[in-house]
């Protein structure tokens, strides 16, 4: 593919069509500048991870995680982007699946949604090529993910004189609901937890016992993995999506206090609790297909196909996808960018989404939110502050452009570790209201004072 240039009919050129580039597109387009969103899928080009061509494509889990907003930092980001008016949250909440207080989507409908919004939109220009290079000049938004082609990963490096860092990433494998033995398994929400939809029952839980438990973690770590690559070999997981099989040898108990936890699920055949649990996630509206939550995996395809069916209930199990391990890349930007995320040795370049060294759907998206508002301030001829560090969005900028050590710099979700810390007097069993409560404030003085500045 070649590099086509930006014309004059475009204010800002986006570099990728995942959840950052999507949201940005549309925040600079609402904005009323035009915008060209390049993506290579559809171009004759696809990732390793990808399987459409859609715009901001879900590749791992469909959940966007908790949607609490008065107690969850990852609830409190779904709140402040719907506040500022994101498609991904909007597109998000329509296509919405029952998943306790979690909020899963159904992942192709979603997909279709943002790309029919920005394929719609008037000042919106999707092209589909593969971008080799970085821009020498012009507004330029880079939001290619963690599976950034070589070819520009290479003029990033180039250009940032730094060599990219990289971590894997495992997707879990994905099951059709009607060859699951609902007379094994139960419906059910830890604590019976119900969500905004939903009536409290949905998960599908599939029950072990303590012999069955041990025989499936020994299966994890004899099991027939796939092969790394001589240059993957030193490449570090990130913690938030390990690999079933790599946590099953951080010791024999630790899936039954991770995803295999069966706390909280009482198992209606014999109104006790599991000795472990394996719990699927409904993935699609029609409620056809369900992913193993946790279940992120690098067993080769064979290999988990015969574990899988010995978990009670998935015995005669039939997968519409199976586990995988991708290679992610991202750059070190706490040196790298300045605090309005723009490439400190091309300004006029900015970076946004995983990329970046964010973790999760959410925070991606919420990096190309303020990525775009910070390019639209600057096309404006104004200058848009940071959100203020209280805010779940401004906490996560924070650590992206200089609150992290730039030397053991790695992926991070969003979490309360990242805000200013609540003053002593506050007990601890009301901090995250607290934190969540004064990030409502500032959020509020921050939209209002940049109200008003752009009014003047």
């Amino acid at each position: 593919m070649v590099n086509a240039p930006l014309t004059p009919l475009h204010d800002v050129h986006i570099i990728g069509g995942g959840l950052a580039g999507s949201e940005a597109a549309w925040q600079l387009a609402e904005a009323g500048y035009r915008v060209r969103l390049s993506e290579m899928r559809g171009g004759g080009d696809m990732t390793p991870a990808h399987q459409t061509d859609g715009l901001a494509e879900m590749v791992c889990s469909n959940s966007f995680r908790s949607d609490d907003g008065d107690k969850n930092a990852v609830g409190l980001l779904h709140r402040e982007m719907r506040t500022l008016g994101s498609l991904i949250m909007r597109e998000a909440d329509k296509t919405k699946l029952p998943a306790g207080s979690a909020l899963a989507v159904d992942r192709d409908l979603f997909s279709g949604g943002v790309t029919r919004a920005l394929a719609e939109h008037p000042n919106v220009t999707i092209v589909r090529e593969r971008i080799d290079t970085l821009p020498a000049a012009g507004l330029t938004i880079v939001a290619t993910g963690p599976l950034t082609a070589m070819s520009l990963a290479e003029s990033i490096g180039a250009a940032t004189g730094k060599d990219a860092l990289a971590f894997f990433d495992a997707i879990a494998p994905i099951v059709y609901r009607d060859s699951i033995d609902m007379d094994i398994c139960w419906m059910a929400s830890r604590w019976d937890k119900v969500g905004p939809i939903g009536d409290g029952k949905d998960y599908i839980n599939c029950p072990m016992d303590k012999e069955q438990y041990y025989a499936f973690v020994q299966g994890l770590i004899d099991g027939d993995k796939t092969e790394f690559k001589e240059w993957e070999k030193d490449t570090p997981y990130f913690d938030g999506c390990m690999p079933i099989e790599v946590m099953a040898e951080r010791g024999v108990e630790t899936l039954r206090f991770g995803p295999m936890k069966g706390v909280g699920l009482d198992n209606p055949r014999t109104g006790r609790w599991p000795y472990a649990v394996v719990q699927l996630r409904q993935d699609n509206e029609l409620g056809t297909l369900w992913n193993m939550v946790g279940f992120q995996t690098k067993l080769k395809h064979a290999e988990q196909v015969r574990l899988f069916r010995t978990i009670p209930g998935l015995e005669k199990a039939e997968f519409a996808r199976l586990g995988g391990l991708h290679r992610n890349s991202f750059i070190r930007s706490p040196e790298l960018l300045d605090a309005q995320l723009r490439l400190k040795s091309a300004p006029h370049i900015r970076f946004a989404g995983q990329i970046t060294g964010c973790e999760g759907y959410v925070e991606s998206a919420a990096i190309g939110l303020i990525a775009a508002r910070f390019a639209a301030a600057e096309l404006a001829g104004t200058s848009l502050p940071p959100p203020p560090a209280e805010t779940a969005l401004g906490a996560l900028l924070g650590h992206i452009t200089g609150g992290a050590d730039a030397a053991s710099y790695q992926p991070m979700n969003v979490n309360f570790g990242l805000f200013p810390p609540m003053p002593e007097d506050v007990r601890k069993a009301d901090r995250k209201l607290a934190y969540t409560s004064r990030a409502r404030e500032a959020l509020a003085a921050w939209m209002q004072v940049n109200s008003q500045s752009a009014a003047a």
